[in-house]
């Protein structure tokens, strides 16, 4: 019985380690249970979506995997919860299997249609309750947090449509700039999106859910924005005949740092010190030049060494390159120049976790 006891105690650990990592721990921190659940939804969800025909339709069903997935959690936390206290109740004496799995879920869903006289057991069925009531509280007040955060978040993406167009690129963005503001403001851009990466940076890896929750629009989408600006900046910063800004700089790197603290929570390899040439970069050189003729002949000011710029444009782009092409796979995310329009095939998450080597 003692090993039914502590079998019973490691699932109760378990499940509220998963329970505090997700709701509580102010930090990134991974969970196997949430992994494992997530996982088996998305392979759930695979089924519908090899029967969709057009991206709206895929964009429909995984509109509800985040959302579901996050909804799951309590249910499987209450299972496990229930399954390990009905252990240490049978180890207890309470009665059959059978008998403590009744107990267990009347004391965790806090019904009270089952008792016991035992004074222990009956301290521990009001722990178990005490449990139950706290994790209902928790996804209450989790809800709001993750919601403002997603909030956040589309907002920037919808204001950007403004200024990159739909879907956006770096090209329309540098062509609307110089037409409205001219290109002297995009230093005011640089430092909203430096703020906003950092912003998604810890949103992103605190709450993991929310690299899955979707846009309100099926065209938008946070990771091909992000692609967009941290595109922009690097062709302002490698080939427009402009004044070095170390604020596009700052948001080059504010953002790669982002995508690779988000694309760490799924395991997902990428070199960790890229150089180019060594780590090629998805953009061509012939869309790159292709780019800089379509601004030249709109009258934004290009530099003269074609060769350099390109050099330039491939060092800050290796950066951010295979997170960003990882992440629109992972997501699913539609499909937008230099970004998921080259993105390999959607990704299924790992639902377990690997053992990093040292």
């Amino acid at each position: 019985m003692f090993f039914t006891f502590l079998l019973g105690l490691l699932i109760i650990l378990g499940t509220l380690s998963s329970a505090l990592s997700t709701f509580v721990l102010p930090r990134a921190a991974r969970s196997q249970l949430n992994r494992l659940v997530f996982g088996i939804l998305r392979r759930v969800v695979e089924i519908p979506l090899r029967l969709a025909r057009t991206f709206e339709q895929r964009d429909s069903i995984l509109a509800y995997y985040a959302p579901v997935g996050l909804m799951l959690l309590v249910p499987t936390w209450y299972v496990l919860i229930s399954i390990g206290y009905a252990l240490i109740y049978f180890s207890l004496g309470f009665g059959t299997l059978t008998d403590s799995a009744r107990l267990s879920g009347s004391s965790v869903l806090t019904l009270g249609i089952v008792s016991s006289e035992s004074l222990l057991i009956n301290v521990i069925m009001f722990s178990e309750a005490m449990i139950g009531l706290i994790l209902v509280a928790l996804l209450i007040s989790y809800l709001p947090t993750m919601y403002s955060a997603f909030s956040r978040r589309e907002q920037a993406v919808t204001m950007l449509e403004v200024r990159a167009g739909d879907p956006p690129s770096a090209e329309s963005m540098l062509l609307r700039f110089n037409r409205i503001h001219g290109l002297d403001r995009l230093h005011e851009v640089w430092k909203t999106w430096e703020i906003w990466f950092s912003d998604i940076e810890e949103s992103h890896s605190v709450l993991p859910a929310l690299v899955f929750f979707r846009s309100p629009r099926p065209n938008h989408s946070w990771v091909t924005s992000a692609g967009a600006v941290l595109d922009t900046a690097s062709l302002t910063l490698a080939a427009i005949d402009a004044p070095y800004d170390s604020s596009a700089a700052l948001c080059i790197r504010s953002g790669f740092l982002a995508l690779r603290q988000i694309v760490d929570y799924f395991d997902i390899q990428y070199p960790r010190d890229p150089h180019y040439p060594a780590d090629p970069i998805s953009v061509t050189r012939a869309e790159f030049e292709s780019t800089l003729n379509t601004l030249a002949e709109k009258g934004i000011p290009i530099k003269a060494d074609r060769e350099k710029a390109w050099l330039d444009f491939a060092g800050w782009r290796v950066n951010y390159d295979c997170t960003l092409l990882m992440l629109c796979a992972v997501t699913m995310a539609p499909t937008a120049p230099w970004s998921a329009d080259r993105a390999p095939a959607p990704r299924l998450p790992r639902l377990l976790m690997r053992k990093k080597r040292g």
